[in-house]
């Protein structure tokens, strides 16, 4: 695997970038090696060089960018921030991991891991097995139905799981969603990803709580999106 960080030379964020790549490499593809690309004045602009940080991994951009390259200008991702959110760079190596059998854990399997699986289901392409499971499971809630169907995806047929009805041996990607909660834990050599997003079952007004199922939705379509 290839990994570069394109900076220019006295980019604020170039350090920032370069541990945040090894720290996530460390964890996911430990036996990777990622180098600082310096974007040198005067040159013609890189191929793949969308301004300082740029993140490449096998010569693909972190946010899938093509097209013309830019010149030498400072980066903003998500938030307007000089440094991509650590979920970004993951979500990059776990598309070049290649990927056979994710699963999507929380503890009730009633809300998040629920729309996670339905969403990765529809995104992701039918070779890639998709599963979610709990370690207390409940029942699906109803506004994870509605909002997912908001955007044409139907769970209504789903239901939860725990993970003593996963084929466990099979699975290569654990991703655990849970933020407040003690995540479940998975035995076994597998890519680990944590995605803390808070449970949008918690708020007691109903029209809150169902905008909160739908900007959980959001961010899990927006990540599970870039691993295509």
């Amino acid at each position: 695997m290839k990994i570069e960080v394109l900076v220019f030379q006295g980019c604020p964020h170039a350090n920032e970038a370069f541990a945040l790549t090894e720290s996530v490499v460390r964890n996911l593809a430990p036996q990777a090696e990622v180098k600082m690309v310096f974007v040198e004045v005067g040159l013609l602009p890189r191929e793949g060089f969308y301004g300082s940080p740029t993140i490449l991994v096998n010569g693909r951009d972190i946010e899938g960018k093509k097209g013309a390259s830019c010149g030498l200008t400072c980066r903003l991702y998500e938030g307007g921030k000089g440094v991509p959110p650590r979920w970004l760079i993951e979500t990059a190596l776990l598309r070049a991991l290649e990927p056979r059998n994710i699963l999507f854990l929380c503890v009730n399997n009633s809300a998040r891991s629920q729309m996670a699986e339905g969403i990765a289901r529809k995104l992701l392409s039918p070779e890639i097995a998709v599963w979610s499971a709990g370690s207390e499971p409940t029942e699906v809630r109803n506004e994870a139905i509605t909002v997912l169907g908001e955007i044409g995806i139907d769970i209504s047929h789903h239901r939860p799981k725990s993970l003593g009805e996963i084929p466990v041996d099979k699975v290569d990607v654990v991703i655990t969603l849970c933020a407040e909660e003690v995540c479940p834990l998975f035995f076994g050599k597998v890519t680990r990803l944590h995605w803390p997003l808070e449970d949008p079952t918690k708020l007691e007004i109903e029209e809150e709580r169902l905008q909160a199922f739908r900007m959980v939705r959001d961010e899990l379509y927006k990540r599970i999106s870039t691993i295509v």
